[in-house]
């Protein structure tokens, strides 16, 4: 029970809200009973009281019975949603959009169209209150009255006298959107459904959809083949692949297939045969990186698929999420990352990946090697890998870097200083071990190069410094359970909402809604923390370079000229 509850003396001093819309639009053609329906249903919505269906009936004397039919009846008006009916539960909707002054309808104005549309629904008698729905859409759309009947005949035809009016006011309301709203508009439109209309009923025939195909189906099957691609061939394929037995189902499965690139029947086919495969090696992926699955689905329409379209085999990608995991990238983002470089460079073959492998393997050896030689036991950084990449196009041999090493061991950054040693070497133009005897003292203490490796060292540590301290402010955070298990849920969320971005435009929206509220709730738990967010990202003393030294187009930053002035 709510801590705070409204006394009956109060409830009944309140007021209860209408919609103008209700009163300009469905006041004039509704009946009493039903308009007293739909205020008691307002009064019950608003005052918050937990009625039944029964205890509804009771208190506005009507029956059971009655009022269900009551409901039907305003559900076919827009008005209300029947959500469900046993136990009974009811939805009030929005009044559709309308402005002015009520409208008024002469009768007599559409008695010849009253009576053409009772003889199309020959079958059951038309209420009053469905004809004031035909006015209404006659009124408010601009319709012909003979472009509206030919509308009616369409759905009797296709569905035969038990049509709901719910059903023929969409139809029409597709019409209008499309701007049929006169006869021989209606017509044309009409005359090009059913130029596919054998097409349809063939492939719904062949797949097990068991309907007659409208106008909706219609354009979907022109979706299918004009903008998406898909032949009949195809289509029927991909239906009996994936076992769909509804258009909307076949939809996503044509969407899914078009985003894939499978448009030809083979192609289906073997793509269909190899999806449980393509999960598998989803889950098989994760294992390897270490990464936790709670459904493969996203990652397979996010990465997998994309990488198997690039042409590389799931023998190579499990030993590529083998290797990224031994070099701590564990994420599928990382491995994306390290594929698209891959693919851009045309390495994609089992052979070459394997050799650019077995390359980086036998480099990041050398770098612990280097590491260990400069009196160092820390782990490979990415600036290790670079550096080596930059000796490497300097032509030093592996017997030089170990020397330059030899000289940088025990100082103060021994990697900036094998970096700034190897610069000198370059400009003497030393490149063999034989020169480095009779260069080494006059190398080595010459103020120019020591300089250089000053800069090196000093620009390392600013960024080394830097990056550190947004790292551990991470993981401080990440290392409290409720502020970690949000960063976790974002990280799933992110992934669901870039599926959802292409196939569900509503659930995308959802899904952003809740990352914004896990950002809220995430934030909210930093402060308590005492954490401030902007310290996960690297704070650079200088934001002109970001403490490399130089800016965008390669010149010595201002705050280099001033670190030389202060060495001066």
């Amino acid at each position: 029970m709510a801590f705070i509850s409204v006394s009956e003396g109060l409830i009944k001093k309140s007021t209860t809200t209408v919609e103008n819309k209700f009163i300009t639009k469905y006041l004039p053609v509704l009946n009493s009973d039903a308009v007293k329906v739909y205020l008691y249903s307002l009064y019950l919505c608003q005052s918050g009281l937990p009625y039944t269906v029964e205890d509804f009936a009771k208190s506005i004397n009507f029956s059971v019975e009655k009022v269900k039919e009551i409901f039907d009846f305003l559900e076919e008006f827009e008005l209300i949603s029947i959500v469900s009916r046993e136990p009974y539960e009811v939805k009030l909707l929005e009044a559709e959009n309308v402005s002015g002054t009520p409208k008024k309808f002469k009768p007599e104005k559409y008695s010849d169209f009253a009576k053409t549309v009772q003889s199309v629904l020959s079958g059951r008698m038309i209420s009053s209150n469905e004809f004031m729905e035909y006015f209404l859409l006659l009124e408010e759309y601009g319709f012909e009255q003979n472009a509206l009947i030919m509308i009616i005949n369409y759905c009797v035809n296709l569905h035969g006298n038990a049509i709901r009016f719910q059903y023929i006011k969409k139809v029409a309301k597709s019409f209008a959107e499309e701007g049929a709203v006169t006869a021989k508009k209606v017509d044309e439109k009409l005359s090009a459904y059913t130029s596919s209309t054998p097409a349809l009923i063939e492939l719904f025939k062949a797949v097990g959809i068991k309907k007659q195909p409208d106008v909706d189906d219609d354009k979907l099957y022109k979706k299918w083949t004009a903008t998406l691609g898909f032949d009949e061939k195809a289509i029927a394929v991909a239906a009996k692949q994936f076992k769909t037995r509804t258009v909307e189902k076949l939809d996503d499965v044509l969407e899914e297939l078009f985003k894939n690139r499978k448009f030809d029947a083979k192609e289906i086919e073997d793509y269909c045969k190899n999806k449980n495969s393509v999960y598998n090696l989803a889950y098989d992926i994760a294992k390897s990186l270490g990464v936790y699955m709670q459904t493969a689905a996203p990652f397979v329409e996010t990465y997998v698929n994309a990488w198997c379209n690039r042409g590389f085999s799931f023998a190579i990608l499990k030993t590529v999420a083998e290797y990224l995991f031994r070099q701590g990238n564990r994420s599928f983002e990382e491995m994306d990352a390290f594929l698209q470089k891959l693919y851009d460079n045309g390495v994609v073959a089992d052979r070459s990946v394997n050799d650019y492998i077995a390359k980086r393997n036998g480099e990041d050896l050398l770098i612990k090697e280097l590491l260990t030689a400069c009196g160092l036991s820390r782990k490979i950084t990415p600036w290790d890998i670079e550096s080596l990449a930059k000796w490497r196009s300097w032509n030093f041999s592996d017997e030089m870097l170990f020397e330059a090493a030899k000289l940088s061991c025990g100082k103060a950054n021994p990697m900036a200083y094998v970096n700034g040693v190897l610069s000198g070497w370059k400009a003497d133009g030393v490149y063999s071990v034989d020169k480095i005897t009779s260069t080494a003292a006059k190398t080595a203490n010459n103020d120019e190069r020591a300089t250089r490796a000053q800069i090196d060292r000093h620009y390392y540590d600013l960024r080394h410094a830097a990056q550190e301290r947004a790292e551990n402010a991470l993981n401080r955070a990440t290392a409290d359970p409720v502020y970690g298990g949000v960063r976790k849920k974002l990280a799933e969320l992110g992934i669901e909402l870039a599926f959802a971005e292409i196939r569900d435009k509503n659930e995308a929206a959802k899904i952003a809604k809740e990352m914004r509220e896990l950002e809220t709730d995430g934030d909210r738990r930093l402060a308590e923390l005492g954490i401030n967010k902007s310290d996960f990202v690297p704070r650079y003393s200088c934001e002109i370079c970001n403490d490399t030294g130089y800016d965008d187009g390669g010149a010595p930053c201002a705050c280099m000229k001033k670190y030389l002035k202060s060495l001066n």
